[in-house]
């Protein structure tokens, strides 16, 4: 905590440029923060809660992790570290893996159950607003599975009303790469995990990762040319 410096102060710039752009935070906001444990949503609650030192308006932040029932749960370590963060938080057990048939268990399948977890959590709270830790690569990623294994053209947005407006997803780290919240990982001591499933080793997005870093030696600007072709989309072009 404190004055930013290093890989923190360039993170926050680009947050700040996000949350400004998209209109992501208002005065007042109870903003539930998605905590899976990993170094994306470990970043994202730091810096959130970092940034309410300076900002001009005043919003709260609970954290929420959702203990999905996997053998290596780390919901006592991040208990831990929400308390030396000193912020609210809350523990949600979920029950539906034990229900659930293995054959059946994917990225997929996970992503959707603990979004829908965090949707009851966060509305039981009286939050508003959820906060993902989505970067940058997440959304170029997103693209191209949509492009190539769904044929459509769509992303993650940095800023989605559900519910017909009753909860806002909000994705600060937009504008982020993933390059530098290793970095800060690295620098701040944050003591993230990993997916320790093992459908995430073969999963399409982790192939399209592998895809984009090949074609970042042909292009160095590749990541961020694909980022910014949603707003640059050439009408009289599409059929």
């Amino acid at each position: 905590m404190g004055i930013f410096q290093g890989t923190e102060y360039y993170i926050s710039k680009r947050m700040g440029k996000s949350i400004m752009d998209y209109k992501m935070l208002a005065d007042g906001d109870k903003i539930a923060v998605a905590v899976s444990g990993g170094k994306d949503s470990l970043t994202l609650l730091r810096l959130l809660l970092d940034r309410k030192s300076f900002v001009p308006i005043n919003y709260d932040l609970v954290a929420l992790h959702i203990d999905m029932g996997y053998p290596k749960s780390i919901a006592n370590k991040l208990e831990k570290y929400f308390k030396k963060l000193n912020v609210k938080y809350r523990i949600i057990k979920s029950d539906v893996l034990k229900k659930t048939d293995k054959d059946k268990i994917n990225c997929f399948w996970c992503s959707w159950n603990r979004r829908k977890e965090l949707f009851i959590a966060a509305n039981k709270l009286g939050c508003t607003k959820i906060a993902l830790g989505h970067h940058m690569d997440d959304i170029i990623e997103t693209m191209l599975l949509n492009l190539f294994f769904q044929g459509e053209i769509s992303a993650m947005v940095p800023k989605q009303e559900l519910f017909k407006g009753k909860i806002t997803l909000i994705r600060p780290l937009a504008y982020v790469e993933e390059r530098l919240i290793e970095r800060f990982a690295k620098e701040a001591g944050l003591g993230h995990d990993t997916c320790t499933c093992p459908h995430s080793i073969v999963s399409n997005r982790n192939r399209l990762g592998r895809i984009i870093r090949e074609m970042e030696r042909v292009c160095p600007d590749v990541k961020k040319n694909i980022f910014r072709s949603v707003k640059r989309v050439k009408k009289d072009y599409l059929l």
